[in-house]
């Protein structure tokens, strides 16, 4: 039982961190207020949404089956509190941080009618900083993260990122807003 718990946990968090990826990638677009080939713009918020919470489902998924393994030894207060974990405590907190961070996002995007258009950006604002605390905890901590296979994945993953990055922080971005003001004019 415990090498099937162990598979559910490394597949289970390498789904989740493409998922994010894809989530980030969403998230800028979504920002620019442009549409996706073969996709409406109204479509894109929809779709960012329902990938980051499928993401968060398999990370759940992730930290659910190792807390079940008697191999990785995961408990409660390694989930929530980072560094104190007994397997690799550094990376092991980098993975805790990030999921701190993932839960103050989800939170406040499900809450976001509620808390106010001002406080929900701030906190996405951790989008940035919780996915590469997440790469780096699959590379550091994780079975495969230093195979071949999954390096080629993160290295694409951290071009697609940074080049979206790049684009968001650029003059050529233009926030939706901006883009309704224009063609309003």
């Amino acid at each position: 039982m415990d090498s099937a718990l162990w598979a559910l946990g490394r597949v289970s968090g390498i789904v989740s961190l493409a998922m994010l990826t894809v989530t980030v990638l969403l998230g800028i677009v979504n920002r620019s207020g442009r549409p996706l080939p073969a996709v409406p713009r109204f479509s894109v918020a929809l779709i960012h949404r329902n990938i980051s919470l499928l993401a968060t489902l398999f990370l759940l998924m992730h930290i659910g089956s190792l807390m079940l393994d008697s191999y990785a030894k995961l408990n409660l207060v390694d989930v929530f509190v980072p560094f104190l974990g007994s397997f690799k405590p550094f990376w092991q907190g980098l993975g805790t941080v990030a999921f701190d961070l993932l839960v103050a996002v989800v939170l406040t995007g499900l809450l976001r009618h509620r808390l106010g258009q001002r406080t929900f950006r701030a906190v996405h604002w951790f989008a940035y900083a919780m996915w590469p605390i997440a790469l780096a905890h699959s590379i550091g901590n994780g079975t495969n993260g230093t195979e071949r296979w999954f390096l080629a994945l993160a290295a694409g993953s951290v071009v697609a990122v940074g080049g979206a990055l790049a684009w968001r922080l650029s003059s050529n971005f233009l926030e939706n807003a901006k883009i309704r003001q224009r063609s309003l004019s």
